[in-house]
């Protein structure tokens, strides 16, 4: 394998050399020092999502449910960016795993060139319809705020996707520690930036709005120096002469785009829920969903983040055709995950109360309280499952299997969940405390496949590998 630039004096150059050999060896090990440095940087990461929640929180339930509109959107545009950076980054894991630089180094460029495309493709339309598609999608009243917070967020869209690009392009290389780094200053200064935006220079929602670009903006020139300027990653970057090259787009996208419709999937599962809510309710149901699934996504962020692990460990297992290591990382991964849930579960359950007064302080969103704090405890039900679920779509996605991934997610997310929630919520009468059993079920039901369904593909090779060495 080809070795890293030479600056042995460097030491972002010795940590990215500590990486690879932590990628290539044992598994375990790797999940957890990978793993670490994403905890802290995904907990701050949406803990920022929770503060920028509680300072809106204090202009009204209108500006909480324009918010609420506005993230599936927001989602989908991460979702695309971490579709696409999983893509690049299990193809370079591959790569470090055959010893193959060269093409670790292609695949990087490709994905960056990809990168641009998709954040233009999703910008432009977005950005010049944002009204006419709120009130397509029922935000009635709230769709002039919820386009005033939306448009600001698709203009700095380019910002969204080489964050989340350049953060997996880190990860792939075993570098978890920079991309950290990268993601504690983005959220730390998001936090620090939203309440001085909204209520001090009085932009309210647009302040919220200009407080997430700014930061990603700073967050990006960091990574920009890395990865284009120092160069001291094991990658490299050469754009000039580029043209496209068929083996590497294929490496790509055969994990790139299931994982890119995945996260689509999930944000139309919010939409499919938005809708569904104001059917059983109206839109105070959706202001609760919207905070809800927020403290949803702090609760889950350590699984998130070890999942990052899974995708890079088993990405560099398959690389090398050592198979057994990706059985062992998954497995291990999935029992500190599933004991993490249940505390999560248990804290959650518990504090709820307490949760639900920091979203609603004011007059305007107190009477949100008893509903909120009724979806916290019946949503937690399903975090020790969650475990099973993600970590097997991420070994998946690690193998370059992105369209087992897919289905497994679209299971959950399209069939099952919503299914569940009609029943509950419509058939059953339930209204909203249904849409919450729904996700529950949904969820649960969806996880238990995944992990199935990855025991049996990992067993399979494994014993594959064993009868071909004997």
């Amino acid at each position: 394998m080809e070795k890293p630039p030479d600056t042995t004096d460097d030491a972002s150059a010795q940590m990215t050399r500590a990486g690879i050999r932590t990628l290539l060896g044992n598994p375990q090990s790797a999940i957890l020092k990978l793993s670490l440095p994403m905890i802290i940087a995904m907990s701050l990461q949406t803990l920022y999502n929770l503060v920028d929640t509680f300072w809106v929180s204090g202009l009204g339930p209108d500006a909480l449910a324009a918010l609420g509109f506005v993230f599936p959107f927001f989602f989908i545009a991460v979702g695309l960016s971490n579709g696409l950076g999983v893509g690049g980054g299990s193809a370079i894991s591959r790569m470090i795993g055959a010893h193959n630089k060269r093409g670790a180094d292609n695949i990087a460029v490709h994905t960056i060139v990809l990168m641009v495309i998709l954040s233009g493709v999703f910008t432009i339309p977005l950005f010049f319809f944002a009204e006419d598609i709120f009130l397509l999608i029922g935000a009635g009243r709230t769709a002039g705020l919820a386009s005033a917070y939306g448009r600001i967020i698709f203009l700095g869209a380019i910002l969204i996707f080489f964050t989340n690009i350049a953060n997996a392009i880190l990860r792939a290389e075993g570098d978890a520690r920079r991309a950290m780094y990268a993601m504690v200053l983005s959220a730390g200064l998001n936090i620090v930036l939203d309440p001085i935006f909204i209520y001090t220079f009085g932009m309210g929602v647009e302040g919220a709005a200009w407080a997430t670009v700014i930061s990603l903006a700073v967050s990006s020139v960091l990574m920009l120096n890395w990865l284009l300027v120092k160069k001291d990653t094991y990658v490299s970057f050469a754009f000039r002469g580029f043209r496209f090259d068929r083996d590497a787009l294929r490496d790509i996208l055969r994990v790139g785009l299931p994982a890119s419709v995945q996260m689509l999937c999930m944000a139309g599962t919010m939409m499919i829920m938005n809708y569904l809510i104001i059917v059983v309710a109206n839109t105070d149901g959706v202001a609760v969903y919207s905070v809800g699934w927020r403290v949803v996504s702090v609760a889950i962020t350590p699984l998130l983040a070890i999942a990052t692990a899974v995708v890079t460990v088993s990405g560099a297992a398959y690389g090398a055709h050592a198979f057994r290591k990706a059985e062992i990382g998954h497995l291990y991964a999935t029992k500190i995950g599933f004991f993490i849930g249940c505390a999560i579960a248990a804290a959650t359950f518990v504090l709820a109360p307490q949760i639900t007064a920091a979203f609603t302080m004011t007059e305007a969103t107190a009477h949100l309280a008893g509903d909120l704090t009724t979806f916290l405890r019946i949503v937690c039900i399903f975090y020790p499952t969650t475990a099973f679920g993600i970590f097997s779509s991420s070994l998946f996605q690690g193998a370059g299997k992105g369209m087992y991934s897919l289905l497994v997610t679209i299971l959950r997310s399209i069939i099952l969940t919503p299914l569940f929630a009609a029943i509950f919520a419509v058939t059953l009468g339930w209204g909203l405390v249904g849409v919450w059993w729904g996700l529950v079920a949904g969820n649960s039901i969806g996880s238990a496949t995944a992990f199935i369904w990855a025991r049996y593909y990992t067993c399979s090779l494994a014993s594959e590998r064993f009868s071909l060495w004997r």
